[in-house]
């Protein structure tokens, strides 16, 4: 049952729009979406956000510590479908190359959508972006990590940018 409500109020946050947490105040139709929640809804949907967040920072010091095959054995359908294991490794190294160590990363959001295919592969999302200090960038880049809730209701890696 907790599943299901859990699924529920996912979707529902998917369908009403972007729940963020973060400093900037929230636009009248998230406000107006958030306030159509339940207060279990909206408890599920913080509870999520907590787990969600500790998941990304995993996959991320997992990019840290160069284990990039790793993420990629564990990603998403969606994310194998789009990329194959050596272009991934050597798309994300790339571009990790360039930016030094990572250091202090702030959350920044926590976002749900959902997908009905074309650009993005259908299916339901949640992302999480960090803002990253990295040595050899003069300011914070964005860390975006993203989920995708496969068909056996297991959230898996979908993607990894920087932004």
């Amino acid at each position: 049952m907790l599943k299901k409500t859990l699924l529920t109020a996912l979707l529902l946050g998917a369908a009403a729009g972007a729940f963020a947490q973060s400093p900037a105040p929230a636009t009248p139709a998230k406000a107006q979406a958030a306030s159509t929640l339940t207060p279990q809804q909206k408890a599920l949907l913080e509870k999520q956000n907590v787990q969600m967040a500790q998941a990304a920072l995993r996959i991320a010091q997992m990019v840290d510590q160069n284990q990039l095959g790793e993420i990629w054995d564990q990603s998403s359908s969606v994310a194998k479908q789009s990329t194959s294991k050596s272009d991934f490794v050597s798309g994300v190294s790339s571009d990790r190359s360039k930016l030094g160590a990572a250091g202090e990363r702030r959350l920044q959001a926590i976002t749900r959508t959902a997908s009905k295919g074309g650009k993005v592969p259908a299916g339901v999302y949640v992302n999480v972006s960090y803002a990253t200090h990295f040595a050899k960038a003069p300011r914070p880049v964005r860390e975006l990590i993203s989920f995708h809730l496969d068909s056996d209701k297991v959230w898996r890696v979908a993607g990894y940018t920087l932004r």
